[in-house]
């Protein structure tokens, strides 16, 4: 792959489209997690949950789709549970052998493929297909990808050292950034996956 043909991921951009993109689906994301919480000791229903609240809430929101208040229930994504476990096995072991050699590899194996579960879900790839694609998609942005995440990082651990300074409603603040910050990740992961998958 020549370096002409990398999607370069712009970072302050795919911040602010991650930002917009959280806001936007603010209350949907709410209700989905909530949901989500409280039938999560469910078994089987809580698989079909799970892959609903990491993959399908991604999926949609990249695509500027809206997003339903019961979307983890639709009973679509109980029929991935075998490419889900497979995937984020393969995923895991991965990553957890990379991390045995001095962490590096392993930060730099997940980034790479970071983009699998919705890869295999969303676009219907084998869990050895998602793989190896979104580590196509990733390449040439994963330097970018952790200056993304970092900076967010950054941000929220600045924030929360000013509220814990702020007496009586400090943590209150901090608890709310803490949920607002979940809310930015999911819209920057859909806005990741949006320019480098988007038509993988």
């Amino acid at each position: 792959m020549s370096d002409s043909s990398i999607n370069k991921l712009e970072i302050v951009g795919t911040i602010k489209e991650g930002v917009d993109i959280g806001v936007k689906n603010i209350g949907p994301i709410l209700v989905n997690v909530l949901l989500w919480a409280l039938t999560c000791w469910i078994p089987y229903l809580n698989v079909g949950t799970t892959i609903g609240l990491a993959v399908g809430i991604v999926s949609k929101a990249s695509k500027g789709e809206t997003i339903p208040f019961t979307e983890i229930f639709d009973p679509k994504y109980r029929k991935y549970m075998g490419e889900f476990f497979l995937t984020a096995g393969l995923v895991g072991v991965g990553t957890a052998i990379g991390m045995a050699f001095f962490i590096l590899p392993g930060i730099i194996i997940g980034i790479a493929w970071s983009l699998s579960l919705l890869l295999a879900i969303d676009k219907g790839k084998n869990p050895s297909e998602a793989i190896s694609l979104s580590n196509k998609c990733t390449y040439g942005n994963k330097g970018r990808m952790f200056g993304i995440y970092f900076l967010v990082f950054l941000a929220f651990a600045i924030l929360s050292a000013i509220f814990t300074r702020i007496p009586v409603i400090g943590f209150l603040l901090m608890f709310l950034a803490a949920i607002f910050v979940n809310f930015v990740s999911i819209g920057i992961q859909a806005s990741i996956y949006k320019q480098l998958a988007g038509n993988a």
